[in-house]
């Protein structure tokens, strides 16, 4: 009954959010983000900035063409979730956005890994990777979140995304970690 249920309900999601289009990004778009890492500290390379806006645009559309995103994230996830569909919730986008722009060796700008727990219990963590200038941590840099429109990408700086409050990784992992830990203790005891 269970996975009927389920079932019934991934097919009036999809029914209901229709096919998503192929996100596209204007000139304007990729300058503005430019601009922005720009402004992350005197010593970004402008065209460091130039080739990582560009390449976080046009990344963020290739991962939802490589994850078949036709749905909203909310419902890919559970497609992936139940095994429908292989990649595409937003530890994934993390990860590849962070990879793919680690790969251009970058002399000014670092890509860092942030998660943002629930608000609320009907919520689940979320994943996306940060941009900074070299040395500095995620709250000086700016959130490139392919994920959060289905490969359209969102950019913000870390303190001003009003939809959630993120971390460094590391923390909210050792902070579950230690959760977990002290809830296994207290049932052993």
């Amino acid at each position: 009954m269970k996975s009927l249920f389920a079932t019934l309900l991934i097919l009036t999601a999809v029914t209901l959010a229709g096919c998503s289009t192929n996100p596209t990004a204007t000139k304007g778009d990729v300058e503005e983000l430019s601009v922005a890492l720009q402004s992350l500290d005197p010593q970004v390379d402008p065209d460091e900035a130039r080739r990582a806006a560009e390449l976080a645009y046009s990344y963020s559309a290739h991962l939802a063409r490589q994850y078949n995103v036709t749905t909203s994230p909310i419902v890919h996830n559970t497609l992936v979730n139940s095994g429908i569909k292989e990649r595409g919730i937003c530890v994934h986008y993390a990860e590849d956005m962070q990879a793919r722009l680690n790969q251009e060796n970058f002399q000014t700008l670092t890509m860092l890994r942030a998660i943002a727990e629930p608000k609320n219990e009907f919520r689940i963590d979320h994943s996306t990777a940060v941009i900074a200038a070299k040395g500095n941590g995620i709250y000086e840099g700016i959130v490139l979140d392919p994920w959060r429109y289905g490969g359209k990408l969102f950019w913000s700086a870390t303190t001003e995304d009003s939809r959630y409050n993120w971390e460094p990784q590391l923390k909210v992992l050792r902070r579950k970690y230690e959760r977990r830990m002290a809830k296994e203790a207290a049932a052993g005891s």
